[in-house]
């Protein structure tokens, strides 16, 4: 049998797990409003995740395909793009997925002393990505600002001409 129909067996739990994880990243108090209430209208964001986590695990059951994957994934990034939070945060819950198949399975295969150090190497290499998501996105709002800036500053300038010769044209 193979992994990925391990997996499958295995969805509702898989996919409860990855929710609970990906709703670690809020504070407990909101937390606990989080995991009280499902519906979709009192409680939008605990719906949107849990409901796109789900359908994100079957489209990587069946293998990752932009054009139907991108849309579920989309819906999940905007509604935590959104809360407080890095987004090195914001999109951990990716990775998440790798720890929550890990745990299920754990017991189940055997793995070796170095491949357990592997795992952790493995982990360590995910969290550099992140922080450095996080410095990239920082850098890339810099450079916005940079240019927006010096668009306003270019503007203020020409305004400031336009204005020199208005009153120039009225001295004549």
């Amino acid at each position: 049998m193979k992994l990925v129909d391990r997996f499958a067996e295995r969805k509702p739990e898989i996919v409860r797990e990855w929710i609970r994880k990906t709703m670690e990243a809020y504070p407990a108090e909101s937390l606990a409003v989080l995991n009280r209430n499902k519906d979709r209208f009192a409680n939008p964001l605990s719906y949107t995740i849990s409901e796109n986590i789900d359908l994100l695990f079957q489209e990587f059951l069946k293998g990752i395909d932009p054009e139907t994957t991108t849309p579920i994934l989309d819906k999940i990034v905007r509604v935590r793009a959104v809360q407080d939070m890095a987004p090195s945060q914001g999109l951990s819950f990716i990775f998440d997925l790798k720890g929550v198949l890990r745990k299920l399975f754990e017991k189940e295969t055997e793995v070796t002393d170095l491949a357990r150090e592997f795992l952790i190497i493995e982990k360590s290499i995910d969290q550099l990505a992140l922080f450095a998501f996080d410095i990239y996105v920082s850098c890339k709002e810099k450079l916005y600002q940079i240019r927006a800036n010096e668009n306003k500053n270019q503007t203020h300038m020409l305004i400031r001409r336009v204005n020199e010769m208005d009153k120039q044209n009225e001295a004549r």
